[in-house]
C-alpha cells in the first residue's frame, strides 16, 4: 500500500519530537513519525535521574518527564505518531518502506525525510576482548534498561570497563540497589565522562576510577566469574604485557561510546562524515540529498538532550521550508550549485569533528558550529579560518574532549569562501 506525507521523521526521540512540532509550527501540518518501539522518548524512557532540560525547560527534569513533555507539545498539534513501525529502507528519492502490526507493509512516500534514529552503543564484539563467551556482560544502556524499566538486577559484583556518562549514572545506580561496583575502568589516560558526573557518581560512592587500564581477558562458562585487569601504555593504548590482575565479579558492563544509527542513511546515498559517524550536512541540517534531513545523536553524540531538541528544531524548520518552496524547485535549487557554492567546513588540529560540515551561500544568520576537542586544553583559543585567513578567535579557559563545544559565526565573515577550518590553540593538559 502507498501513503503519500509532508514530512516523515524517522524516530520518535527528543530529536524526532522537537522536529515534528516545529515543521508543523513552520506551515506544514502533514507530518508522520514513525517510532519502532512502543513508546516516544528513545533512551530518555530509562533515564530516570535528574538533570535533563534546563536549558530548554528551565527546570530540572528526569529523562521521562522530559521526553513527556516533548510528547504533550506532538498530541497538543494533533500530529501523527505511528508506534511498533520499522522503516526497512530509504531511497534517495525519499520514499521509506516501513512495516508495523497495525500498518502492514506501507510504501511511504514524502516531500521530506528527517533522520532522527538516534544512535547504538559499542559491544563487545566491537571491542574484540578475548576469552570466553559466558553471559553477565552487557551494555550499560542494557543494563540501565534492565534496572529501571524491567526492575532487574543484572549482577551484584560488577567491572565496569569504559567511564562514559551512562556507565558512571548506571554505577551509581547500581550502588543505590546494593551492588558492589568493584572498579570503572578506562583505556585512555582521562574519563569520556562529564567532570561532574565523575565526581557525582563515582567519587560520592567511593567507586574507583582506573585511568590507564583494560579488559584483557574474560573467564567463566555459563556466567562469567572474573576479568583479566591490564594496564595500558599512554602512546600506543596497546596492554602491558606482564601486568594482568584477575579480578572475580559476575558481570561486566560495557560503556565504551555510542554509535550513530547511520544504516538507513547509507542506504539512501548520503554522505557519512569520518569524524562524527554522522552525516554531512549544511547549516539547516540538509544532508548531501535534497530533501533529506539528519538530527541528533544520528547526526553526532551530544552531551545533553536539550541539544539534541534544538537540532531537531532547526531540522524540522528547515524541512518545512523545503516542502514549502515546493519540492521541485527545492530540488533544482539544491543541484544547481548549493552544493558546489557552499564553504566546506573542516576539524582543523585539536578537532576531532565539527558539524556542519558545509555552510551554503543563503545561509543568512549566524551560523551555529558544534565539535569536539582531542585533547584537554586550558586557556584555549578557538580559530575560525577562512581560505587559510583567520577570521575569528574565541577564547575558553578550558576545553575537554567530554563536552561539546560550541561557536556561531557572522556568515559575512565567511561569505564568498570556500574553505572553513576550526581549531584549537592552548595549553594542552
Amino acid at each position: 500500500m502507498r501513503r503519500d506525507v509532508g514530512i516523515a521523521i524517522i524516530g520518535g526521540g527528543a530529536a524526532g519530537l522537537a522536529a515534528a512540532v516545529a515543521a508543523y509550527d513552520a506551515g506544514v501540518e502533514d507530518v508522520v513519525i514513525f517510532e519502532r518501539e512502543d513508546a516516544t522518548g528513545g533512551i530518555l524512557k530509562q533515564c530516570i535521574h535528574n538533570g535533563f532540560g534546563l536549558h530548554r525547560f528551565k527546570e530540572e527534569l528526569t529523562g521521562p518527564e522530559y521526553a513527556a513533555r516533548e510528547l504533550a507539545a506532538a498530541e497538543m498539534r494533533g500530529i501523527e505518531i505511528e508506534y511498533e513501525a520499522s522503516v526497512l529502507s530509504l531511497s534517495r528519492d525519499r520514499v521509506l518502506s516501513v512495516v508495523s502490526p497495525t500498518l502492514g507493509m506501507l510504501e511511504v512516500h514524502a516531500k521530506a525525510v528527517i533522520l532522527a534514529m538516534g544512535s547504538r552503543e559499542r559491544t563487545r564484539g566491537a571491542l574484540r576482548i578475548p576469552g570466553a563467551r559466558p553471559a553477565g556482560v552487557y551494555t550499560a544502556g542494557t543494563a540501565q534498561h534492565m534496572i529501571n524499566l524491567e526492575g532487574i538486577m543484572p549482577g551484584k559484583e560488577i567491572v565496569m570497563l569504559g567511564s562514559g556518562d551512562i556507565g558512571l549514572i548506571v554505577a551509581r545506580r547500581l550502588a543505590y540497589e546494593g551492588a558492589h561496583v568493584k572498579m570503572v575502568l578506562n583505556r585512555s589516560h582521562i574519563s569520556s565522562g562529564l567532570k561532574r558526573n565523575i565526581v557525582q557518581c563515582l567519587d560520592d560512592y567511593g567507586i574507583p576510577l582506573r585511568l590507564l587500564h583494560t579488559i584483557t581477558s574474560i573467564h567463566g562458562t555459563s556466567r562469567i566469574e572474573a576479568v583479566g585487569v591490564s594496564q595500558v601504555d599512554k602512546e600506543t593504548k596497546a596492554a602491558i604485557p606482564g601486568t594482568e590482575e584477575i579480578i572475580p565479579c559476575d558481570t561486566l558492563l560495557l560503556s565504551v561510546g555510542l554509535i550513530p544509527e547511520n544504516e538507513l542513511s547509507r542506504q539512501a546515498g548520503v554522505a557519512i562524515d569520518r569524524g562524527s559517524s554522522g552525516a554531512s550536512v549544511d547549516e539547516t541540517y540538509q544532508t548531501t540529498i535534497p530533501g533529506i534531513f539528519s538530527a541528533g545523536n544520528v547526526l553526532h553524540i551530544h552531551d545533553l538532550v536539550d541539544f539534541v531538541s534544538e537540532e531537531g528544531e532547526g531540522a524540522g524548520k528547515a524541512a518545512a521550508a523545503f516542502v514549502l518552496a515546493g519540492v521541485g524547485a527545492s530540488e533544482q535549487a539544491h543541484d544547481a550549485g548549493d552544493i558546489v557554492a557552499s564553504a566546506r567546513v573542516s576539524a582543523g588540529s585539536g578537532v576531532s569533528y565539527v558539524v556542519p560540515q558545509r555552510v551554503s551561500a543563503r545561509a543568512a544568520s549566524k551560523v551555529l558550529m558544534r565539535f569536539r576537542v582531542r585533547r584537554i586544553y586550558k586557556k584555549a583559543s578557538i580559530i575560525v579560518l577562512a581560505d587559510g585567513v583567520e577570521v575569528k578567535r574565541f577564547k575558553r579557559p578550558v576545553m575537554v574532549p567530554a563536552e561539546m563545544s560550541e561557536i556561531r559565526i557572522d556568515p559575512a565573515l565567511i561569505a564568498g569562501r570556500s574553505a572553513i577550518e576550526v581549531r584549537i590553540e592552548g595549553e594542552e593538559e
